[in-house]
């Protein structure tokens, strides 16, 4: 598992990872992963009848442990109804509090994976948020982990994650979400990741 307190070679390792998937996009995954905040941005506003915010948080609070096609189904229903289902209580409670009028960053543990992907969403041209998840860690270490535990939960672990994309990010000149976005569309297509030397 990745240490919270990695060296500045680790770090570096990391980001020269990310960089390397970035540069492995075809124009295709490129141009997917560029606009694929600004879909999801669209997508809130139109689920929630304008209301980006609260589409966006409904989104994000329904996303953990779910695909994105599932993540969407799931939001739309709970819009549409009021009444969030089909995910652990939690993720429910975070989507009726949302959907009754609550602020998004009030409710979503916004400096994690949720609350970053509410920021992306809802905003995606914010230059500080990044979302880390089982991918986005896989392509910094080099390493795909399947079903082992990569614990993002650790607040030092997912900043340091963070950070190294916000660095590939800078030495790219892109926004942090756009170089996630892109190498998670080249992660989900390439298979397994190998880590750059």
């Amino acid at each position: 598992m990745v240490s919270g307190r990695a060296s500045q070679e680790t770090r570096e390792r990391y980001v020269r990872n990310i960089i390397g998937v970035w540069h492995a996009a075809t124009p295709a995954q490129e141009e997917r992963g560029r606009t694929w905040y600004r879909a999801a941005h669209q997508l809130a506003a139109l689920i929630a009848n304008g209301d980006v915010r609260s589409g966006a948080g409904v989104l994000a609070a329904l996303s953990a442990n779910k695909s994105w096609a599932q993540n969407c189904q799931l939001a739309q229903r709970a819009m549409a109804t009021g009444i969030p289902s089909g995910h652990v209580g939690d993720a429910l409670n975070k989507a009726s509090k949302i959907i009754a009028g609550a602020d998004p960053l009030e409710v979503l543990p916004i400096e994690r994976k949720t609350g970053m992907f509410f920021r992306c969403i809802a905003d995606p041209e914010d230059p500080d948020a990044v979302v880390i998840d089982r991918h986005a860690h896989d392509i910094a270490v080099g390493e795909t982990y399947g079903n082992r535990g990569r614990g993002l939960s650790n607040s030092r672990r997912y900043s340091l994650l963070a950070d190294c994309y916000r660095e590939a990010a800078r030495r790219l000149g892109e926004l942090p979400s756009t170089v996630q976005a892109v190498t998670w569309v080249v992660h989900k297509h390439a298979g397994p990741v190998t880590a750059t030397p």
